[in-house]
């Protein structure tokens, strides 16, 4: 056989280049099944994210008891389980004794908080109107009645009050259920990654528990401290609600920066109301409680756990509510926390395997383990 035949018996047998069986065809393929992988994963993101969401939340809740049960179990050699039901009834316990010895006081200074918000609210709208910056009080009344309506069409997903208590169940056994076992979900999300990066998945996994046992740590840290010193300060002030005041800003310290600009508003509002002096008082207490917070307390927590610079938290808490709402706007602060650690724990690993500018004339690069410790 001549070669020019060879030649057409090899066209004739070759496959084609729409054919399966071409290596450039599955090459293709493969890179194209990436994208389209990448694309139903972005829109199931979507589509499922206030379920995400409550998971994470419970990711959250389960933290926070892992890091009381780690305290007593430092103290006291005790089972798991008993340690967990420890910190469960004594946070059962703090929640029912503050409600039981301050429930009726903090219901009537909630309607009174109500009224004097309203009051202040119809106050400024007439001093801004008299100067010509807002719109009268008629027309306030019809813009007003519009953005409600717009913003009910666009929170209508979140449902009611029921709804909200069936979320907040959910998230609460669900952080129940991780603290008991949390070892069980660990190993699960390590046998969901291949086998050759389940270590260092491990690595990331762990150093991601600590960051956010410390990070929520250190937020109840300054909840507590806020709220308490807060509503002593108010109370000894003589600024109307101190204790509602007090209360409200150690939830609100959760979020930081926005939660700490809205408990702000309402301590200056209500001092005010009062009078000229209680109003001086309450924003010379909330500038200094802030300052002592934002300017030893934070610190001394980022120290141990994630430094996350002021501007990137509060875009991230302005991108995550304007998407998916107060949910999004209370767990913005641990998710770009968990994003954070992921990101340098992948930096090293480059690091680690020569790729980056780890290694210097100076010498090697710093442990990261030890600059963790």
């Amino acid at each position: 056989m001549t070669s020019t035949a060879q030649d057409d018996v090899n066209v004739t047998h070759a496959p084609g280049p729409n054919e399966m069986r071409d290596p450039v065809m599955r090459a293709e393929m493969r890179r194209a099944s990436v994208w389209f992988g990448l694309a139903i994963a972005a829109a199931l993101i979507v589509l499922l994210i206030q379920p995400l969401l409550l998971i994470f939340a419970g990711l959250v809740v389960a933290s926070m008891l892992d890091g009381g049960v780690r305290l007593i179990r430092k103290a006291l050699p005790i089972p798991r389980g008993l340690a967990l039901a420890i910190v469960v009834l004594a946070v059962i316990a703090f929640i029912a004794g503050v409600f039981y010895l301050t429930g009726v006081e903090i219901a009537a200074q909630a309607e009174q908080l109500r009224q004097t918000l309203e009051g202040q609210a119809v106050r400024i709208s007439a001093w801004l109107s008299n100067l010509g910056i807002m719109p009268a009080a008629s027309d306030l009344t019809g813009l007003a009645q519009q953005a409600l309506g717009s913003v009910g069409r666009v929170t209508s997903f979140i449902g009611g009050a029921i709804g909200a208590i069936g979320s907040f169940f959910l998230v609460l056994v669900i952080g129940l259920f991780v603290a008991m076992e949390p070892r069980i979900y660990e190993r699960g999300l390590q046998w969901m990654v291949p086998m050759g990066s389940r270590e260092q998945f491990a690595i990331t996994l762990a150093r991601m528990a600590r960051t956010m046992r410390v990070l929520l740590a250190g937020r109840l840290l300054g909840m507590v401290f806020e709220g308490f010193i807060t509503w002593v300060l108010l109370e000894v002030a003589g600024v109307p609600m101190a204790l509602l005041l007090g209360i409200l800003t150690g939830i609100l310290a959760f979020i930081p920066n926005i939660g700490a600009f809205i408990s702000g508003v309402l301590m200056v509002a209500v001092g005010f109301s009062a009078g000229p002096t209680e109003g001086l008082w309450a924003i010379a207490i909330y500038f200094g409680v802030q300052t002592f917070d934002g300017y030893v307390l934070l610190p001394l927590v980022a120290k141990r756990t994630v430094d996350m610079p002021p501007a990137l938290t509060v875009s991230s808490q302005i991108l995550m509510s304007t998407l998916f709402g107060f949910l999004g706007l209370a767990l913005a602060d641990p998710i770009v926390a968990m994003i954070k650690v992921a990101l340098e724990r992948r930096s090293e690993q480059a690091i680690e395997a020569g790729y980056g500018e780890g290694q210097s004339d100076d010498g090697p690069a710093p442990d990261p383990e030890g600059a963790a410790a």
